[in-house]
């Protein structure tokens, strides 16, 4: 029996962001579940927007034909057992790093997100899922989800404005933990 390995990407630009607080959670759970993790920080990495050239459907199973920072990320999510997207909400949706990011798994997303696990993390600054945007974050995932039969396993969003702030709040820091431990995948 092996352990199921579990991608996080962090779209989050702050590195002590209610994102980290809320990853670091998540990953006391998967660990709790003897389940092993990669973190990928999307701000640390310089990934091209998608230019839809659709050379990734023509050429399978080349992927991508840029070669930045994502290349090198399409065999981490394609061994992946599940993945956990973790994003802040700016502009009523996810972070500019999250949705760059997403828009390059176009390339691989028969391969590459196909039955997995997805887990979503998402904080927003307004006190309301809805007024914040961030509903439209959510919307977006699920879509993901159901456009490649894949299978969203839990959301944690939670209202932080201030950076850290997430800290004062145990039961999403408790959400997060819980879903460290209901991604994994059982072997």
């Amino acid at each position: 029996m092996r352990n199921s390995n579990v991608l996080i990407v962090n779209g989050s630009p702050r590195k002590k962001g209610n994102c980290h607080y809320l990853i670091s959670s998540l990953i006391e759970g998967i660990k709790e579940n003897n389940g092993t993790f990669d973190l990928i920080n999307l701000q640390e990495l310089k990934i091209s927007p998608c230019d839809a050239c659709e050379s990734c459907i023509r050429n399978k199973p080349k992927g991508c034909i840029k070669h930045d920072d994502m290349t090198e990320l399409y065999s981490k999510i394609e061994n992946s057992d599940s993945i956990v997207f973790a994003s802040p909400t700016y502009w009523f949706n996810v972070s500019a790093q999250t949705k760059l990011f997403i828009d390059r798994l176009y390339a691989i997303h028969e391969s590459g997100l196909n039955e997995k696990n997805i887990g979503v993390i998402l904080t927003y600054g307004d006190e309301d899922v809805f007024s914040s945007g961030g509903v439209n974050a959510l919307r977006s995932f699920q879509d993901i989800c159901n456009y490649v039969n894949a299978r969203l396993v839990g959301i944690v969003h939670a209202s932080a404005d201030k950076a850290g702030e997430i800290q004062n709040n145990p039961a999403k820091l408790k959400e997060a933990y819980n879903l460290g431990k209901e991604i994994i995948i059982k072997r």
